[in-house]
Protein backbone atom coordinates (compact mmCIF):
# COMPACT_ATOMS: atom_id res chain seq x y z
CA UNK A 1 0.00 0.00 0.00
CA UNK A 2 1.39 3.40 -1.03
CA UNK A 3 0.44 5.43 2.03
CA UNK A 4 1.83 8.71 0.76
CA UNK A 5 -0.51 8.47 -2.25
CA UNK A 6 -3.36 7.74 0.13
CA UNK A 7 -2.54 10.72 2.34
CA UNK A 8 -2.26 12.97 -0.73
CA UNK A 9 -5.70 11.76 -1.79
CA UNK A 10 -7.14 12.62 1.61
CA UNK A 11 -5.42 16.01 1.51
CA UNK A 12 -7.08 16.73 -1.84
CA UNK A 13 -10.51 16.04 -0.31
CA UNK A 14 -10.05 18.82 2.26
CA UNK A 15 -7.91 21.37 0.38
CA UNK A 16 -10.63 23.99 -0.13
CA UNK A 17 -11.74 23.63 3.48
CA UNK A 18 -8.17 23.99 4.76
CA UNK A 19 -7.58 27.19 2.81
CA UNK A 20 -10.74 28.65 4.29
CA UNK A 21 -10.13 27.50 7.87
CA UNK A 22 -6.42 28.31 7.96
CA UNK A 23 -7.21 31.84 6.82
CA UNK A 24 -9.85 32.21 9.54
CA UNK A 25 -7.47 30.77 12.14
CA UNK A 26 -4.78 33.30 11.25
CA UNK A 27 -2.19 31.13 9.54
CA UNK A 28 -0.58 34.15 7.89
CA UNK A 29 0.13 35.63 11.36
CA UNK A 30 1.22 32.40 13.06
CA UNK A 31 4.76 31.91 14.35
CA UNK A 32 4.55 28.18 15.14
CA UNK A 33 2.18 25.58 13.66
CA UNK A 34 1.88 21.92 14.67
CA UNK A 35 0.25 19.01 12.86
CA UNK A 36 -0.46 16.09 15.19
CA UNK A 37 -0.38 12.87 13.18
CA UNK A 38 1.47 14.32 10.19
CA UNK A 39 2.00 10.97 8.45
CA UNK A 40 4.21 11.30 5.39
CA UNK A 41 3.89 15.09 5.25
CA UNK A 42 1.12 15.38 2.67
CA UNK A 43 -0.36 18.49 4.32
CA UNK A 44 2.79 19.93 5.87
CA UNK A 45 4.37 20.03 2.40
CA UNK A 46 1.72 22.58 1.39
CA UNK A 47 2.45 24.71 4.45
CA UNK A 48 6.23 24.69 4.06
CA UNK A 49 7.66 28.09 3.10
CA UNK A 50 8.76 28.48 -0.50
CA UNK A 51 12.15 30.04 -1.34
CA UNK A 52 10.66 33.29 -2.65
CA UNK A 53 7.56 34.80 -1.08
CA UNK A 54 6.20 38.08 0.14
CA UNK A 55 6.90 37.98 3.91
CA UNK A 56 3.96 37.55 6.21
CA UNK A 57 1.37 36.87 3.53
CA UNK A 58 -0.74 33.77 2.95
CA UNK A 59 -1.21 33.06 -0.73
CA UNK A 60 -4.91 32.44 -1.08
CA UNK A 61 -5.35 30.19 -4.05
CA UNK A 62 -6.74 26.72 -3.59
CA UNK A 63 -3.58 24.83 -4.45
CA UNK A 64 -1.09 26.61 -2.24
CA UNK A 65 -1.15 28.03 1.25
CA UNK A 66 2.44 28.31 2.45
CA UNK A 67 3.09 30.13 5.69
CA UNK A 68 6.13 31.96 7.07
CA UNK A 69 5.57 30.19 10.41
CA UNK A 70 7.88 27.52 11.77
CA UNK A 71 6.10 24.26 11.00
CA UNK A 72 6.22 21.21 13.24
CA UNK A 73 4.91 17.71 12.78
CA UNK A 74 4.46 14.71 15.07
CA UNK A 75 3.71 11.11 14.19
CA UNK A 76 3.81 7.78 15.99
CA UNK A 77 5.16 5.81 13.01
CA UNK A 78 8.93 6.19 12.42
CA UNK A 79 8.70 4.93 8.82
CA UNK A 80 6.10 7.52 7.86
CA UNK A 81 8.03 10.22 9.67
CA UNK A 82 11.18 9.32 7.72
CA UNK A 83 9.25 9.80 4.49
CA UNK A 84 7.88 13.11 5.77
CA UNK A 85 11.45 14.31 6.26
CA UNK A 86 12.03 13.81 2.55
CA UNK A 87 8.86 15.64 1.55
CA UNK A 88 9.11 18.48 4.08
CA UNK A 89 12.78 19.09 4.90
CA UNK A 90 11.98 22.51 6.37
CA UNK A 91 9.69 21.07 9.06
CA UNK A 92 10.71 20.13 12.60
CA UNK A 93 9.50 16.55 12.88
CA UNK A 94 9.23 14.47 16.04
CA UNK A 95 8.26 10.85 16.70
CA UNK A 96 5.72 10.88 19.50
CA UNK A 97 2.24 10.08 20.78
CA UNK A 98 -0.79 12.36 20.46
CA UNK A 99 -1.83 11.34 23.99
CA UNK A 100 1.32 12.89 25.48
CA UNK A 101 2.68 15.58 23.21
CA UNK A 102 6.41 16.17 23.83
CA UNK A 103 6.13 19.96 23.79
CA UNK A 104 5.89 22.66 26.46
CA UNK A 105 2.52 24.24 27.10
CA UNK A 106 1.29 27.28 25.13
CA UNK A 107 3.91 27.26 22.36
CA UNK A 108 1.90 26.89 19.12
CA UNK A 109 -0.38 29.42 17.48
CA UNK A 110 -2.22 26.74 15.49
CA UNK A 111 -2.44 23.03 16.30
CA UNK A 112 -4.33 20.76 13.93
CA UNK A 113 -4.98 17.16 12.93
CA UNK A 114 -6.41 15.46 9.85
CA UNK A 115 -8.06 12.02 9.83
CA UNK A 116 -6.42 11.30 13.19
CA UNK A 117 -8.83 11.22 16.12
CA UNK A 118 -10.72 8.11 14.98
CA UNK A 119 -7.41 6.20 15.35
CA UNK A 120 -6.58 7.49 18.84
CA UNK A 121 -7.40 5.39 21.90
CA UNK A 122 -8.59 8.46 23.84
CA UNK A 123 -9.58 11.26 21.43
CA UNK A 124 -10.61 13.58 24.28
CA UNK A 125 -7.15 13.32 25.81
CA UNK A 126 -5.60 14.01 22.40
CA UNK A 127 -7.68 17.20 22.10
CA UNK A 128 -6.74 18.21 25.64
CA UNK A 129 -3.08 17.79 24.70
CA UNK A 130 -3.57 19.84 21.53
CA UNK A 131 -5.24 22.53 23.63
CA UNK A 132 -2.41 22.44 26.20
CA UNK A 133 0.34 23.12 23.66
CA UNK A 134 -1.64 25.94 22.00
CA UNK A 135 -1.21 29.47 23.27
CA UNK A 136 -4.19 31.39 24.71
CA UNK A 137 -6.10 32.83 21.77
CA UNK A 138 -4.64 30.25 19.43
CA UNK A 139 -6.61 27.79 17.31
CA UNK A 140 -7.15 24.03 17.43
CA UNK A 141 -8.50 22.38 14.28
CA UNK A 142 -9.69 18.87 13.49
CA UNK A 143 -9.92 19.07 9.73
CA UNK A 144 -11.54 15.74 8.87
CA UNK A 145 -13.06 12.95 10.95
CA UNK A 146 -15.36 10.49 9.17
CA UNK A 147 -18.46 8.70 10.39
CA UNK A 148 -18.27 5.32 8.68
CA UNK A 149 -21.15 4.04 10.80
CA UNK A 150 -23.38 6.31 8.68
CA UNK A 151 -21.87 5.36 5.32
CA UNK A 152 -24.42 5.07 2.49
CA UNK A 153 -23.93 2.71 -0.45
CA UNK A 154 -26.27 2.37 -3.42
CA UNK A 155 -27.37 0.16 -5.12
CA UNK A 156 -28.48 -1.81 -2.07
CA UNK A 157 -26.42 -4.83 -3.14
CA UNK A 158 -23.31 -2.83 -2.15
CA UNK A 159 -24.51 -2.09 1.40
CA UNK A 160 -22.25 -4.79 2.91
CA UNK A 161 -19.21 -2.69 1.93
CA UNK A 162 -20.03 -0.06 4.54
CA UNK A 163 -20.62 -2.63 7.27
CA UNK A 164 -17.38 -4.42 6.39
CA UNK A 165 -15.39 -1.19 6.44
CA UNK A 166 -16.75 -0.10 9.82
CA UNK A 167 -16.01 -3.54 11.30
CA UNK A 168 -12.52 -3.50 9.80
CA UNK A 169 -11.80 -0.18 11.48
CA UNK A 170 -13.01 -1.52 14.82
CA UNK A 171 -10.75 -4.54 14.43
CA UNK A 172 -7.83 -2.15 13.90
CA UNK A 173 -8.66 -0.25 17.08
CA UNK A 174 -10.33 2.75 15.44
CA UNK A 175 -13.71 4.32 16.16
CA UNK A 176 -15.52 4.40 12.79
CA UNK A 177 -18.25 6.72 14.11
CA UNK A 178 -15.92 9.30 15.66
CA UNK A 179 -16.87 12.08 13.25
CA UNK A 180 -20.37 12.47 14.66
CA UNK A 181 -18.87 13.04 18.13
CA UNK A 182 -16.39 15.72 17.08
CA UNK A 183 -18.28 18.86 18.13
CA UNK A 184 -19.10 17.36 21.53
CA UNK A 185 -15.45 16.37 22.06
CA UNK A 186 -14.32 19.95 21.40
CA UNK A 187 -16.75 21.23 24.01
CA UNK A 188 -15.65 18.59 26.53
CA UNK A 189 -12.01 19.58 25.96
CA UNK A 190 -12.84 23.21 26.76
CA UNK A 191 -12.01 24.43 23.26
CA UNK A 192 -14.33 27.32 22.41
CA UNK A 193 -16.01 26.24 19.16
CA UNK A 194 -15.98 28.71 16.30
CA UNK A 195 -17.26 26.53 13.48
CA UNK A 196 -18.22 22.89 12.98
CA UNK A 197 -19.83 21.04 10.13
CA UNK A 198 -19.38 18.47 7.41
CA UNK A 199 -17.28 18.54 4.29
CA UNK A 200 -19.32 19.46 1.23
CA UNK A 201 -18.35 16.15 -0.38
CA UNK A 202 -17.15 13.04 1.31
CA UNK A 203 -14.34 10.64 0.41
CA UNK A 204 -15.19 8.97 -2.89
CA UNK A 205 -18.52 10.78 -2.86
CA UNK A 206 -20.83 10.66 -5.84
CA UNK A 207 -23.74 12.63 -4.45
CA UNK A 208 -24.96 16.06 -5.49
CA UNK A 209 -24.62 18.64 -2.70
CA UNK A 210 -26.96 21.54 -3.52
CA UNK A 211 -25.76 24.00 -0.85
CA UNK A 212 -22.43 24.80 0.78
CA UNK A 213 -21.84 22.47 3.72
CA UNK A 214 -19.32 24.65 5.50
CA UNK A 215 -20.35 28.17 4.61
CA UNK A 216 -17.38 29.37 2.58
CA UNK A 217 -19.30 30.66 -0.39
CA UNK A 218 -18.17 27.74 -2.55
CA UNK A 219 -21.08 26.09 -4.31
CA UNK A 220 -21.68 22.38 -4.09
CA UNK A 221 -22.10 20.20 -7.09
CA UNK A 222 -21.73 16.76 -8.50
CA UNK A 223 -18.43 15.17 -7.62
CA UNK A 224 -17.56 11.99 -9.47
CA UNK A 225 -14.31 10.34 -8.39
CA UNK A 226 -11.85 9.47 -11.15
CA UNK A 227 -11.00 5.80 -11.80
CA UNK A 228 -7.57 6.27 -10.18
CA UNK A 229 -9.24 7.56 -7.01
CA UNK A 230 -11.65 4.63 -6.96
CA UNK A 231 -8.76 2.21 -7.44
CA UNK A 232 -6.94 3.69 -4.46
CA UNK A 233 -10.08 3.39 -2.35
CA UNK A 234 -10.30 -0.27 -3.30
CA UNK A 235 -6.63 -0.85 -2.48
CA UNK A 236 -7.28 0.41 1.05
CA UNK A 237 -10.49 -1.58 1.41
CA UNK A 238 -8.94 -4.81 0.11
CA UNK A 239 -6.03 -4.45 2.54
CA UNK A 240 -8.47 -3.86 5.41
CA UNK A 241 -10.67 -6.85 4.55
CA UNK A 242 -7.88 -9.33 3.80
CA UNK A 243 -8.02 -12.38 6.03
CA UNK A 244 -11.55 -12.07 7.39
CA UNK A 245 -13.85 -11.38 4.42
CA UNK A 246 -13.56 -14.14 1.80
CA UNK A 247 -11.57 -12.93 -1.20
CA UNK A 248 -14.29 -14.21 -3.53
CA UNK A 249 -16.86 -11.97 -1.82
CA UNK A 250 -14.55 -8.96 -2.06
CA UNK A 251 -14.00 -9.57 -5.78
CA UNK A 252 -17.76 -9.91 -6.32
CA UNK A 253 -18.40 -6.59 -4.59
CA UNK A 254 -15.66 -4.88 -6.55
CA UNK A 255 -17.24 -6.03 -9.82
CA UNK A 256 -20.69 -4.82 -8.69
CA UNK A 257 -19.11 -1.50 -7.73
CA UNK A 258 -17.47 -1.08 -11.14
CA UNK A 259 -20.69 -1.96 -12.95
CA UNK A 260 -22.70 0.52 -10.86
CA UNK A 261 -20.26 3.33 -11.71
CA UNK A 262 -20.48 2.45 -15.40
CA UNK A 263 -24.29 2.58 -15.27
CA UNK A 264 -24.25 5.87 -13.39
CA UNK A 265 -26.12 4.31 -10.47
CA UNK A 266 -23.39 4.35 -7.83
CA UNK A 267 -23.90 6.38 -4.66
CA UNK A 268 -21.23 6.46 -1.96
CA UNK A 269 -21.43 8.88 0.94
CA UNK A 270 -19.32 8.95 4.11
CA UNK A 271 -20.26 11.93 6.34
CA UNK A 272 -16.98 13.63 7.26
CA UNK A 273 -16.86 16.27 9.98
CA UNK A 274 -14.60 19.17 10.88
CA UNK A 275 -14.35 21.47 13.89
CA UNK A 276 -12.18 24.34 14.95
CA UNK A 277 -12.08 26.56 17.96
CA UNK A 278 -10.09 28.94 20.13
CA UNK A 279 -8.12 28.22 23.27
Amino acid sequence: MDWHSRFLQQAAWTRDLRVYLFERAGLNRARRVLEVGCGTGAILSELAPCPVREPGLLRKNRDYHATPAAIHGLDLEPVRLAEARRHVPAAVLVCGNALGLPYPSRVFDITFCHFLLLWVRDPLLALLEMKRVTRPGGAVLALAEPDYDSRVDKPDALAPLGRWQAESLRRQGADPGLGSQLAALFRQAGIRPIETGTLRSSPGSSEVVPVPAWGTGHKGGERLPAPAERNLEWAVLEADLAGWVPAQEVRRMKLLDEQAWERGERVLHVPTYFAWGKV
